[in-house]
């Protein structure tokens, strides 16, 4: 999965103390605040990391391959995580799909699919999307995550994305993800301190269940 198949960042007032991040199976690295994901014109735009130039030596080689095996679904996922890189969603949409055609059950490329439409502000087609990951997996944490930033970010739903952040929480207490889901909830309840009964239901930082 790629690292930027895990994004938490500011939201206005409510997420103020919450650091843009995000977090793959492969590295992490700093993102954009969720204002800037919004797309405003603001100053935080014009600070917005820019995104990786497209390597089209490295999509030519891909792409090469990818016509010879037409049923290598890792490379088909290279492809997309290349142009994910880039922000060239729409095409990392297609390079997805491709994947899961030939291997349907990669709950990993399901979920970055997801997260492409989430970026084309297609939430309700991103959350349709983690759905079905979670039928492949419920309990895959990356994706119980990312359900509450797209319900939270992308449809101002704040019960479900309570919800689901709870949920991942009671899990997975001790995973990366959790912690991610508690960092929201605490700065959260800061402003709403009786949104889903959070202040009750959340652990505190630093506050973990063994495994």
């Amino acid at each position: 999965m790629k690292a930027e198949s895990i994004i938490l960042a500011i939201a206005g007032a409510f997420f103020g103390l919450i650091v843009g991040w995000v977090l793959g199976t492969q590295q992490a690295r700093p993102v954009p605040s969720a204002a800037t994901m919004a797309r405003p014109e603001s100053a935080a735009a014009a600070q917005a990391e820019q995104p990786r130039p497209l390597d089209e030596s490295r999509v030519q080689t891909l792409r090469a391959t990818a016509e010879s095996d037409p049923r290598n679904a890792q490379v088909r996922i290279d492809l997309g995580n290349v142009y994910f890189d880039a922000e060239r969603y729409e095409d990392a949409i297609v390079w997805y799909k491709q994947a899961l055609a030939i291997d349907p059950k990669n709950t990993d490329a399901s979920t970055d699919l997801g997260v492409s439409y989430y970026y084309l502000d297609r939430p309700d087609e991103a959350l349709a999307q983690f759905d079905r990951s979670l039928e492949m997996d419920p309990k895959h944490a990356k994706t119980i995550l990312n359900q509450g930033i797209v319900r939270a970010f992308g449809k101002q739903d704040l019960d479900g994305a309570v919800e689901a952040w709870q949920r991942l929480i009671a899990m997975s207490p001790d995973s990366p993800e959790a912690q991610a889901a508690k960092r929201a909830l605490d700065s959260l309840a800061a402003a709403h301190p009786n949104l889903g009964g959070q202040q009750q239901n959340t652990p505190k930082p630093g506050a973990q269940k063994g495994k």
